[in-house]
C-alpha cells in the first residue's frame, strides 16, 4: 500500500510538472504564409492565421535530416513547417524560438508508359 501511494504521489508530479513546464508560453504550429520584416504569419491546422512578432532574441532552427541547425530569419520562406515557442507581451506574441523545416515533396503517381500495340 505505501508503494501504491508514493508511485501515484511521483506520477502526480511528474503531471503537474509537464503541465507547468512551459509557463506562459503559447506553442505556434503550422505553415508561414507570409514574412515580413519582424514577423511571421503562420496558418495553423485549425485554419486560423497567427502573426508572431520576432525580437532580437530569437533563436532560429532548421531542421533537416532529423537535426536542427542554427538559422537566421531570411532562411524562413513562405510553405515552410513552423513551430513556434513564443511569450505572450500585451496583445502580441513574441517569438523566443522559431523551428522550421522545409515540407516533403507530395509523391503523386506516374503513370506507366503505353504499351505499343502490335
Amino acid at each position: 500500500m505505501k508503494l501504491r501511494l508514493t508511485l501515484l504521489g511521483l506520477l502526480f508530479a511528474a503531471v503537474v510538472g509537464a503541465v507547468f513546464a512551459h509557463g506562459n508560453k503559447v506553442h505556434v504550429k503550422g505553415t508561414v504564409e507570409k514574412i515580413g520584416a519582424d514577423s511571421v504569419v503562420v496558418k495553423t491546422a485549425d485554419g486560423k492565421t497567427v502573426e508572431v512578432k520576432f525580437a532580437a532574441s530569437t533563436v532560429f532552427l532548421s531542421r533537416s535530416n532529423h537535426e536542427d541547425k542554427p538559422a537566421k530569419a531570411s532562411d524562413l520562406a513562405a510553405g515552410d513547417l513552423v513551430v513556434i515557442h513564443a511569450t505572450p507581451k500585451d496583445k502580441i506574441l513574441e517569438a523566443d524560438e522559431v523551428k522550421f523545416s522545409v515540407p516533403t515533396a507530395t509523391k503523386t503517381a506516374v503513370p506507366a508508359p503505353a504499351k505499343p500495340k502490335s
